[in-house]
């Protein structure tokens, strides 16, 4: 039985969760427009995000470990691939997009992740798909498609914002990728522990990927984008992710997914207020038509 004072504290839990997730791109964007002679790297930056959120995973899944059962070899390698795929991959492309567009375009191109994951339920395991999911994908995409068209006119550069959303796009798909895999392991595992020991797969993984492609000197960089980096750790990374774990065992995971909603919409917002980057009426129609996309998906029954 919840409580009103539970499910309350549920909702703010899920609000601050969209909070954090949406300012990732913000801090990304602040880090890399940081004056220096060489602009900092996506997997350089990654990597400094990921160095300040591993003890914190790593924490996590050692306690959550402590008085759980041993993984086995299949179920090792199943953290490892959700781990490379969420985490890693996911991260790595949508910081090398974040590089070519907008903080509000790149959010709703995220989004099509609950559209994405219900295909490949679909395409690899027979899952149906029924005429509420179909109307959820064309509304997703003739949102994405209004916000695009906006970046296109606004650019001056017309090829980076295509080669941006195609970045951005492959990591709404290997997110997608992860959920539907993780939908499995986590019934196994539990929620709190696979988490962590995915987060932490991606966090080794791409700190391996630095050493390997850039020089130690690489992780010299200016004081404030040591500052953006730990933000995204702590408040975009950290801190939503148990949040939103905390928030759906308060008010259930379609609530939650439902006042996720809010993400594109507040990173939009910020990314006015704190970027100065504009906002046209097609903008604002193509995030009303992925929030209505995702609405409908999300709606139980």
């Amino acid at each position: 039985m919840v409580t009103s004072k539970s499910y309350r504290a549920g909702v703010w839990l899920a609000v601050l969760a969209a909070f954090g997730f949406s300012m990732k791109a913000i801090l990304v964007k602040l880090a890399y427009a940081e004056p220096q002679a060489q602009p900092v790297a996506p997997i350089t930056l990654l990597a400094l995000r990921m160095g300040f959120a591993l003890p914190f995973f790593l924490f996590v899944a050692l306690r959550e470990s402590r008085n759980s059962a041993s993984l086995n070899a299949r179920q090792w390698l199943g953290v490892l691939v959700m781990g490379l795929l969420g985490y890693y991959c996911a991260s790595i492309f949508d910081f090398i997009g974040l590089r070519y567009i907008s903080a509000g375009l790149e959010r709703l191109i995220l989004f099509t992740y609950p559209t994405l994951t219900l295909l490949i339920g679909a395409v690899f395991f027979g899952q149906a798909v029924g005429r509420r999911e179909i109307g959820a994908l064309v509304l997703c995409y003739l949102g994405i498609g209004a916000a695009f068209a906006h970046d296109l006119q606004a650019s001056t550069d017309q090829a980076a914002v295509w080669v941006g959303a195609g970045f951005v796009m492959l990591s709404s798909i290997s997110y997608a990728l992860y959920l539907s895999g993780s939908g499995r392991l986590i019934p196994l595992l539990g929620a709190s522990r696979f988490t962590a020991l995915a987060l932490a797969v991606s966090g080794l993984a791409t700190l391996v990927h630095f050493f390997i492609a850039q020089p130690v000197s690489a992780l010299v960089q200016p004081l404030p984008v040591y500052g953006y980096a730990l933000a995204m750790a702590l408040l975009s990374t950290v801190f939503p992710v148990f949040a939103q774990s905390a928030a759906i065992r308060r008010i259930g995971s379609g609530r939650a997914a439902l006042i996720g909603t809010l993400g594109p919409l507040l990173t939009i917002g910020m990314g006015w207020w704190v970027l100065g980057e504009s906002i046209s009426l097609w903008q604002l129609a193509g995030a009303a038509l992925v929030v209505a996309g995702i609405l409908r998906v999300s709606r139980p029954g």
